[in-house]
This record gives C-alpha cells, structure tokens and sequence, in this order.
C-alpha cells in the first residue's frame, strides 16, 4: 500500500476492531499426526458412522494404514496427487486417511462427473493413480485408461498395525479442489495441512471436541467436506455419514436423532427448505450453520423463531480460504439491516474492505481480502496465474499475503462485515460455486449455438437457480440437444435448470443484453428439486 492509499484512522481503527483477537495457537502438525494422536488417546471411541456399522480410532486407523501399504506398494508417493473417485462411504473415508498416510494429496472427484472433466483435473493434477469403490473399478480403468486403478472395498481392507513412518509438515498440500473458471477450464486449488488444522482446531464458530457428533452430508468435492470430516476426526469427534445419495428430509430427521448429532453443515438452499417444510427436524441440533449463498433475512426470521438465539451461525469463506473465513452467530435480527452480516474472522483469519487500494471507511462497499494460514498457496498451472488473486496488501505498517474473494462487503456500524453481492459474474447455488462464463463458454462452443446468455433467477426458497437462453442456428433445435452438450462437459451442478431457445436476445437501450426482458419469458418458478418429504 503506498503513501496515498494510506488508510484514515476511522477505517484503521474499524479493521483492527475487526480482525481483534483472531490471533490463536494451533498445533504444528499435518492431518496424519493429529488423526494418529486420537486414535492413540481414543482408541475404542466411535470415530465413523457409516451405513455398513461403525469404526472405532483404532481400527479406523488401521485400515487406512493397511491401505496405505497398498498404495505405497503401487507407487504412490510423497508429493504425489492421487485422486479419490468414491461417493460418501466409509471407503472414501479410509481413502482420504491413507491418503495424507502417504504424503499424498488427495483429489475428490464425483464419479459422476464427465469423463472430459475427469481428464482435465488429472491433467492438472499429474496424477496417476485413482482410488475407486472395487465394484466400479473395471468401469473407471476404462474411463480413465493409463491410469492406476486402485479398488478400495471393505471386503479387501485389512487393519495394519504398524503405522506409516511418513511424517511430513504442515506446509504439505493436504488436498486439491476445484473450482468453477470463466475461461471454460475449472481452477485447482491446493489447500495445506496447516490450513485445515486452522479450521477445525479451537474453532470459534461452533464446539468441536471429543463430544461432538458431526454430519457428513456434502459431496467430498465440496469444500464444506473439509470441515464435516476433519472437525470430527482432528478432535477425537464422531464423523456420521448421511446414508443416501439424496437428502430426503424424513430421512434426515431419522439420522439426526438415531445419532445425536450435535453439528452439521446446510447449505443456504436447504436450510430454507427445512425451515419452509419441517423445521423441527432441526430440534435435537445444537449447532446448525449455514452458508453459500446470501441467506432470506425471511427464513432467518422463521428459524431464529423456532431454535432459538446462539444455535444457528452463518459461515462464509471461498474454498480459498479453506471452507469458512467469517461466522456470525444469529442473536437477534436488527430491523435497519437490509441483508444478514456474514459477521467476523474465525479463529487465525483476517479480513479487509478494500477500494481503490485502501481500506474502506465504516459502512463504504469495498471487496474483501482475507489473509491467514487458511490461505491456498495459489493455483494449479504456470507462474502467474494466481497474480490477481493472490497479492500483497500493507495494513498498520504489516505487508501480509492476501486473497482478493471478488465478494463485496461493508463494515457496519456494529463492526460486522454484510455481504454486498460479486464484482463479477461468479454465482454461488446449493453452495456450489459457479462461474456463468463457464456455462456461456462450453454452449458458445457447441456448432448450432449463434448466441448464448445465463443468468440466475430466485428459486422460491431463497437461494438461486442457473437458466440459460440459447439463440440456435436452426428454428428446429431442441433444448435436451445442448443439455446433452453441457452434460459432456459439465457436472451436474453447473447444468441450467431451465434452458429456453429463443430467436434473439432483446436488447435494452445501452446495448446490453435485457436480462429482466428474458427473465419475464420463462414459466412460474418450479418446486426446487433435490429435496424430498
């Protein structure tokens, strides 16, 4: 920051209230160490609820190091990227253990995903190795051909006693997610062992303790993952799988009481759903967060009515910044916010409110920059490609390394960050994040496409849904002909939920493509799928 961005001592003293007392202690240790010390200091305490049982520490440990010879014996090394092709299982779990039990890193990946994305992320990744479910191994070598397949089946899993001798350091990169990019090609993002401890270790947020019975309930690829597993697993927790593909609310209800779960994770477009249709599945609760989207100040209203004041928290982070980088606890609801504060830092995470270089006065709209051990250390690819992103700000004569999130904010008055929409064309949906260009660039790129515009509209459950509107060669193209196009190259997340061919795209009087216009052609909004009774 240089002398003419110097900050006002009103927007100095604002961010240093801000970021006051984030500073804590965390232990120096990778994932595998601190794992290993609670199944040393736990070994009989349930560690996994799976739908096949339970694994105690102990044998949850041995397994994965029994996995991990295998891999070792197969050449997985330190360093090394391996990717995990295993839907929510005790498996994937095991997977994930042997992986970081190697000095690997690990990648998950949806086995669902196209075989053309699935090529792209090992690519970038140079892995070589893939760890599947046995009974789908023969399908993925032959969508995957040249690479190591290695079944995982609780059938062929053995318990090892000797533990591997592999001790790395923090600064190893743990794993790799991917995220939407608007250049068509998705961006991989290394997160170190150090920034996961930072997450789950003396979190503010919510209690996570020996204590805690944790759900798993989001897809490994997601980031919210990271915290529903090891937030159990680092502090001698309990980790509870959610037992099918799709969330059904009675289902969800039966779970959460079977097991006494005492935390999960919602994202935006659930939680609305629960409140709207059963919100006293959430009853036996003690901490519910939630976060992705921007949340329905309505539906927060309905949920601060039924549970309470100090059990529900909104989170905030992009995978950037490993999962969750602010929280606000939900006490009260102030009649003059129009939207609801995505609150302060968690623990070791700082946060900035930056315009035109400078920090931003109380209540002025800037772009937050966040800045801690939580940070990735850039993306995957050639030198440079972080440079935007990733970059250095002075605050209180201190250069520290920041994130540039592209969200907007400002701080108010009661010193809290409110969330204030992109600098771009980035959505987040079901918590997904989603780069519009992405979309537009894989349907420009299909032959019968002459032009192509996507947008989100409101759900009707207070979180967002992605439509498209293609301009098509031909009067009589159909709409499941680009669906299939997008399907071949994009996850099912990132697919449009209404896709509308259309002879042209009106125009407003600038110019500029008339968003409302196109909006206002499409049919009542549809009950949001995904979710059942």
């Amino acid at each position: 920051m240089t002398a003419a961005h110097r900050p006002t001592p009103t927007a100095l003293a604002a961010h240093r209230t801000l970021n006051h007392d984030t500073t804590s202690s965390y232990p120096e240790a990778g994932v595998k160490e601190l794992f290993e010390a609670q199944a040393i200091r736990r070994p009989t305490a349930t560690a996994l609820v799976h739908p096949g049982g339970r694994l105690d520490y102990r044998g949850l440990d041995g397994l994965a190091d029994g996995l991990a010879a295998r891999m070792r014996a197969a050449g997985v090394r330190p360093g090394d990227t391996v990717t995990v092709l295993i839907a929510r299982s005790a498996e994937l779990i095991i997977a994930l253990l042997a992986t970081v039990k190697c000095g690997a890193a690990y990648l998950p990946a949806d086995p669902s995903w196209p075989d053309g994305r699935l090529h792209t992320l090992l690519e970038q990744t140079g892995g070589r190795h893939v760890l599947v479910r046995a009974s789908e191994a023969d399908a993925v070598t032959a969508r995957l051909p040249g690479r190591h397949v290695v079944p995982v089946g609780m059938d062929r899993l053995t318990e090892r006693q000797e533990p591997s001798s592999h001790r790395g350091s923090p600064d190893d990169i743990a794993y790799i997610n991917f995220t939407s990019g608007s250049t068509g090609a998705p961006k991989g993002v290394p997160i170190r062992h150090r920034s996961i401890v930072r997450l789950v270790h003396g979190a503010r947020y919510a209690h996570l303790d020996e204590n805690t019975v944790l759900l798993q309930l989001a897809p490994a690829s997601f980031d919210a993952a990271t915290f529903e597993i090891w937030g159990a697993l680092l502090n001698g927790g309990t980790c509870v799988l959610y037992p099918e593909a799709f969330i059904r609310l009675s289902r969800l209800r039966k779970v959460l009481i079977e097991h006494r779960v005492s935390v999960l994770f919602l994202t935006t477009a659930l939680f609305n759903t629960v409140v709207d249709e059963a919100p006293d599945i959430l009853e036996s609760v003690t901490t519910i967060l939630t976060g992705g989207e921007a949340h329905s100040l309505t539906h927060m209203a309905a949920a601060l009515r039924a549970y309470g004041p100090d059990r529900i928290v909104s989170v905030y982070g992009p995978t950037e910044c490993t999962t969750f980088a602010t929280y606000h606890p939900i006490r009260t609801l102030h009649p003059d916010e129009t939207s609801l504060p995505i609150g302060r830092p968690i623990q070791n995470t700082r946060a900035y409110v930056v315009r035109n270089g400078r920090l931003c006065e109380p209540g002025e709209t800037g772009e937050i920059l966040l800045a801690g051990p939580g940070l990735s250390p850039g993306y995957l690819g050639p030198a440079g490609t972080s440079a935007h992103q990733f970059t250095e700000l002075a605050v209180d004569g201190v250069t520290e390394r920041v994130y540039r999130t592209g969200d907007r904010a400002y701080l108010s008055e009661r010193g809290h960050l409110v969330f204030q929409g992109r600098l771009d064309d980035q959505v987040k949906v079901n918590g997904f994040r989603i780069e519009l260009g992405e979309i537009s660039y894989h349907l420009d790129a299909h032959a019968a496409v002459r032009q192509s515009f996507v947008t989100t509209r409101p759900n009707g459950h207070g979180g967002q849904e992605v439509v498209a509107f293609v301009v098509p060669d031909t009067a009589d193209r159909e709409p499941a002909e680009f669906r299939a196009h997008l399907r071949d190259a994009l996850p099912a997340y990132m697919i449009p939920s209404v896709l509308r061919l259309c002879a042209e795209l009106p125009l407003t009087s600038t110019g500029k493509v008339d968003r409302r216009a196109l909006l206002a052609t499409l049919d009542p909004l549809p009950t949001p799928a995904g979710v059942a009774s």
